[in-house]
């Protein structure tokens, strides 16, 4: 590797260790004037929005059904937490294994066909998953399981308390974003670039693209469900919101807002939409329409998303 090459390397490191210490300081000090519940919100949708991002930006491999592993990790986590009385870190272990499980069975078969064959496949074995989350009896039905106990975190730190749930929801954030960093910057994410980028040059060169996909959409699922985990203890509920198809439509709308193939993107664009949802709420049934408008608005004006935008404007990658 020649001497320019090293320093851009280590120059694009910085740029992201900067941004990354921002970020933390930023939700580490939000508490003190935004509420926690709202600050809770973003940062599983960020999970979730980094997890799509995975798959999308560094795989691209659209998506149209990621809701089923927010929304059955969700459902796992609330019967585990209420019905088993298991502690919070095992109730999201639980539901993190259940989600990655169910993404192994859908990436199996969808990996099959590529580009919007894919996103169909996606989208009709979600809509299944939403069908028996409907009508299964342990679900709930339309009124999902209430009342979820937060419990004890390692049978020490009570969760019912908001700030302590606030810092484990944060602990659980901060370690999905650094491993989807770990895992980009990896080897293998090299490898999932390659793919994306011309997948008959990677073939030729002797790798398996195939399985190289299902692994990027069985971890994709997996940090999905953490999500979808951490998100039925913060409002203690488990609702057929997170496993409807527009769940789906929210998730790739975030990505592509804060920028598809960066690192920080999503986490920008799940605060700008659930900013839009929590301070438009008083609008009722427009609160969609002005979503659009934005939405119209950045892929005008900002088509590389907001961090994308601002890694062009600074040149540096984010």
């Amino acid at each position: 590797m020649s001497n320019s090459a090293i320093a851009s390397a280590s120059s694009s490191s910085k740029t992201h260790w900067i941004a990354f210490a921002i970020m933390v300081l930023v939700f580490a000090i939000a508490p003190i004037w935004l509420y926690p519940i709202f600050l809770m919100k973003v940062m599983c949708f960020a999970l979730f929005a980094c997890a799509f991002n995975l798959l999308l930006g560094f795989g691209g491999l659209l998506s149209f059904g990621h809701a089923m592993f927010l929304g059955t990790a969700g459902y796992a986590s609330a019967h585990a937490a209420k019905v088993w009385g298991l502690t919070p870190e095992l109730a999201v272990l639980f539901a993190t294994l259940c989600s990655m499980v169910l993404a192994y069975v859908v990436g199996s078969l969808a990996i099959r066909r590529q580009g919007i064959y894919f996103a169909m496949i996606t989208l009709a074995l979600a809509q299944m998953i939403f069908f028996f989350a409907l009508q299964a009896p342990f679900t709930g039905g339309e009124d999902g399981i209430q009342g979820v106990p937060r419990g004890h975190l390692f049978g020490l730190f009570d969760l019912s308390d908001n700030m302590s749930m606030y810092m484990f929801v944060f602990a659980i954030f901060i370690a999905g974003f650094l491993f989807i960093w770990r895992v980009i910057h990896s080897p293998f994410g090299q490898i999932l670039k390659a793919i994306r980028e011309n997948q008959d040059r990677a073939t030729s060169l002797g790798y398996d693209t195939d399985k190289f996909k299902l692994m990027a959409f069985v971890i994709s699922g997996a940090i999905a469900g953490t999500a979808g985990a951490t998100k039925s203890l913060v409002f203690q509920l488990a609702s057929l919101t997170d496993v409807h198809w527009s769940m789906s439509g929210e998730v790739v709308l975030m990505t592509l807002v804060g920028g598809m193939g960066t690192l920080f993107g999503p986490v920008a664009g799940a605060a700008v939409i659930v900013s839009m949802q929590n301070y438009f709420a008083q609008f009722g049934a427009w609160v969609t329409i002005m979503q659009g408008v934005i939405f119209v608005i950045c892929v005008l004006a900002f088509r590389r998303g907001i961090i994308g935008e601002i890694a062009n404007w600074i040149k540096k990658p984010l």
